[in-house]
């Protein structure tokens, strides 16, 4: 099968939404589809044209940044050659330039399946209130046209006033995991590289330093913990500098982190066998997300295959790695006290959060979710 994946941000951007569409993307390949990539050259050090992982990868100029989406003018009339010779486009949301994509698709008779990866919501602004209205009206136009809209999770959509007016459409098919193994002597010698105490009690975040991750709750809780557990210590993974779109709330939360002193640590961007070393070492993984811009958490899926368990805010998508596993704790977003007490309860009882890792790792497996999407390829191009 000829697919054609379109999306904003493709790696090395780093989100969920770009590490999610990388695996998919190899996997599919792997499984002997040819698969190209059209996305922006958000870097102009980026190749316009490579193969990676077997997969093709085409960038587009960028012609304008706004808020964090960018304007590609040649978008449209690039995906319109490339739909000459595709046999299907999946387009991952929310995304600006799905709408004119989308359309074109279906006026070309090639099936468009939809990948809802979450709702956007900007921060307060007039730019942001524009380039929200501009992307919901651009989701509403792409959601119109695609055969069918894949989601992580039913739970997120039920709950999603976007999705449930296409929910006839929407089939579940939770995101990709996977991550390289790495010896015990490695997850040491990370914890040496990064002066992490053999006797200290490690909460671990991952992710961009963005409003929708809740970080700011963390850190209020973490003097609660530290009551409790004054050895513990937040070690935060992914970009934390200069992530667009996010000035303002990392002016906010730069004086409450450095309150915390070295009992908060950013390491910024790893490598994926640090990655790894770094799930290993953790005694839990925090994810107090805030609004309905979080639908998954691949993260946590992630720490569970490497044996750790997770914090989540109980809300739609976010509290199903935990309630499918067993492996962790919800409390109530934005919930301080409860989310310390949360930490506290998976520290002080690791034993009580052990999951089936094999049947984890099995589930959520690149090549899992790769047949999935197939499955609904297949019954996209019967539609």
């Amino acid at each position: 099968m000829k697919i054609l994946i379109a999306l904003t941000y493709y790696r090395p951007h780093y989100s969920g939404l770009t590490i999610y569409t990388e695996r998919l993307a190899r996997a599919l390949g792997e499984r002997g589809h040819q698969v190209t990539v059209i996305t922006s050259q958000f870097s102009k050090e980026l190749p316009r044209l490579e193969q990676i992982d077997g997969v093709k990868v085409m960038r587009l100029p960028v012609w304008l940044h706004v808020s964090k989406g960018v304007i590609m003018p040649a978008m449209p009339f690039r995906a319109m050659k490339e739909l000459f010779q595709v046999d299907l486009v999946n387009l991952h949301v929310p995304q600006l330039d799905a709408a004119p994509i989308a359309l074109t698709a279906r006026l070309m008779g090639k099936p468009v399946v939809l990948t809802y990866h979450c709702d956007l919501l900007l921060p307060t602004g007039l730019v942001n209130r524009a380039a929200n209205i501009a992307s919901d009206l651009a989701n509403h136009i792409s959601a119109s046209a695609a055969n069918l809209i894949v989601t992580n999770t039913l739970d997120y959509a039920n709950y999603s006033g976007f999705l449930g007016q296409y929910i006839d459409k929407v089939r579940e098919i939770p995101p990709p995991a996977a991550l390289p193994a790495v010896t015990d002597q490695a997850v040491e010698d990370f914890r040496t590289k990064y002066q992490i105490g053999a006797q200290e009690k490690v909460i671990g975040m991952v992710g961009r330093l963005a409003a929708e991750k809740g970080a700011e709750y963390l850190v209020k809780a973490l003097p609660l913990i530290l009551a409790r557990h004054p050895d513990a210590r937040v070690v935060h993974v992914g970009q934390y500098e200069d992530v667009i779109g996010e000035e303002k709330y990392a002016q906010m939360l730069a004086p409450l982190v450095s309150s915390l002193g070295d009992r908060w640590q950013f390491l910024g961007i790893i490598p994926d066998e640090e990655l790894t070393a770094f799930f290993k070492l953790c005694d839990v993984i925090a994810t107090p997300s805030t609004n309905s811009t979080e639908s998954f958490g691949i993260v946590q899926v992630e720490a569970m295959i490497c044996g750790t368990p997770t914090v989540a805010s109980d809300m739609p998508g976010m509290r199903q790695p935990i309630l499918m596993t067993g492996m962790g704790m919800i409390f109530p977003p934005q919930d301080v006290a409860k989310l310390a007490a949360a930490v506290i309860e998976i520290l002080d009882n690791p034993e009580k959060y052990r999951g089936d890792i094999p049947k984890i790792i099995n589930r959520f497996a690149p090549d899992t979710i790769a047949q999935e999407y197939e499955e609904i390829f297949k019954e996209a191009i019967a539609k």
